[in-house]
């Protein structure tokens, strides 16, 4: 079966060839682009945000829940369980702090994770008999 010929970027002053969703590499879109505030990616207030991270790091004793760091500079508040993957946003027991390394670690395997599960989903359409 033939395939169709590339076609060029979507951005009008470029002229690669597109590789992913009309686009070339350069003009792709940036992941999570406005939605860098917790309000708009989880429904609650920067407010709310900051009182739940300092009530987890009072209980967690300002250490880092996957590796026990007490020396970082700065934590990151985190779900235990992606709220992606059915964990509860506020729920206390589904957040903890992460240290920088940690929570890069942690979030690409969450990252590949549901790259895995929209693959999936993509694909359970085909080859069904209808």
């Amino acid at each position: 079966m033939p395939s169709a010929p590339p076609s060029r970027c979507t951005d009008p002053q470029c002229h690669a060839f597109a590789v992913q969703h009309g686009r070339c590499n350069d003009h792709q879109p940036t992941p999570w682009a406005g939605r860098t505030d917790k309000a708009a990616r989880y429904g609650i207030s920067s407010g709310t945000w900051r009182k739940l991270k300092a009530r987890v790091s009072r209980r967690d004793n300002g250490c880092c829940y996957i590796c026990g760091d007490a020396d970082a500079d700065s934590y990151v508040l985190d779900h235990i369980t992606p709220v992606a993957e059915g964990g509860s946003v506020t729920d206390l027991d589904n957040l903890g702090l992460a240290c920088p390394p940690c929570d890069e670690v942690k979030s690409k395997a969450e990252a590949l994770r549901g790259n895995q599960r929209r693959q999936e989903r993509r694909h359970s359409g085909r080859g069904r008999p209808t």
